[in-house]
């Protein structure tokens, strides 16, 4: 079941203080951490979930390193809050990562690396580097979109 809002947040704190605990280096300590990061950014406390989300990146670089799908995930929230933050220069060196990183690992007609191009577009145009946006999204997202 998917939750929304407070209780969204109210969890992700009761998971993180359920497992705070135990080591760095345990797996529901890291996922909670990455829960309570996600909830705060969707309850739009992103000066709040930015420490969580680089926490919580740090130590999936650190402990987790060959799991690049869930590095990814990580990532992508962290672009995301920069982007709420309205620090999107940051986002935007983030996004180019893990497009780069899904199209190698997915293929660049998998859903998502379709969405994190469409994410990293966006940005490109919040930024009003046109000319990219316009070729990014000419010559790499839509005829991929396209074909999907």
């Amino acid at each position: 079941q998917g939750f929304h809002s407070a209780v969204k947040l109210a969890l992700g704190w009761a998971g993180w203080k359920m497992y705070l605990g135990r080591p760095a280096t345990d797996r529901f300590r890291l996922a909670s951490m990455g829960i309570l990061g996600k909830s705060l950014y969707s309850n739009r406390r992103d000066e709040e979930a930015l420490p969580v989300l680089e926490a919580n990146l740090a130590l999936r670089r650190r402990f987790w390193s060959r799991d690049e799908k869930h590095i990814l995930i990580a990532q992508s929230r962290l672009a995301n809050c920069l982007v709420g933050l309205g620090r999107r220069d940051e986002a935007l060196a983030l996004e180019r990562v893990i497009y780069d990183r899904r199209a190698t690992i997915l293929g660049v007609s998998h859903k998502r690396t379709i969405m994190t191009g469409s994410n990293l577009a966006a940005t490109l145009v919040d930024l009003r580097l046109w000319d990219e946006a316009k070729t990014f999204l000419h010559d790499q997202l839509l005829p991929v979109a396209r074909r999907s």
